[in-house]
Formats: structure tokens, sequence, C-alpha cells
């Protein structure tokens, strides 16, 4: 799996910082993304966090959203995927400091 880091250039919406795709490369899922994952700086600016894609449905008019990628069982199994792409974003800006 690769994971792909689209940056925000815009800054818009504030506090976002990019984009992310998870690429599979063998399997099953060989030659498809998950795309909708986003990497967001807190407003303090110590810390970030990683949403997960969600869509959007509607009862009795009332918004509501579900994960897409969810936990089968544990509720912590998501982590790993989380860490996996704030570390990835991380060596990303590595990288850039670097080449400017």
């Amino acid at each position: 799996m690769i994971v792909k880091i689209l940056p925000n250039e815009r800054s818009e919406p504030p506090n976002k910082l990019a984009d992310v795709e998870l690429l599979f490369e063998d399997g099953v899922l060989s030659g498809l993304r998950l795309i909708g994952f986003s990497i967001w700086q807190s407003r303090r600016g110590h810390s970030r966090t990683v949403t997960v894609p969600a869509r959007t449905y509607f009862v009795h008019g009332e918004r509501r959203t579900y994960a897409v990628l969810r936990p089968v069982n544990d509720e912590g199994s998501i982590e790993p995927v989380r860490r996996l792409i704030l570390d990835t974003y991380a060596e990303f800006e590595q990288r850039m400091a670097v080449a400017t």
C-alpha cells in the first residue's frame, strides 16, 4: 500500500494540511485507491489528526455521517492507519523542507 499525500496548497479550509489517498498494490484491491482521508492541524497547533472517509445521509431532515472505513471488532484497529498517514506526512514535510 502506498500513502499518497496531496498537500492543501490553498489553505482552505483553515487548518487542513492535506488530503490523503491509499493506493493498493497487492491482493484483491490491487490497482484501487481509497480516497477521503484528511490531515488537520489542531487550532492551537499542538497536534494533528486524521479524518477517515465518511458518507453523509439524512434521516427526517437531520444530516448524519458514518465512517466508510470501520473496525470489525476492535475500535483501536484504525489507529495503525492513522499513525501510518501521520508518519508519511511528517516524512513528506521533511522532504519539502530540504527541497526549499
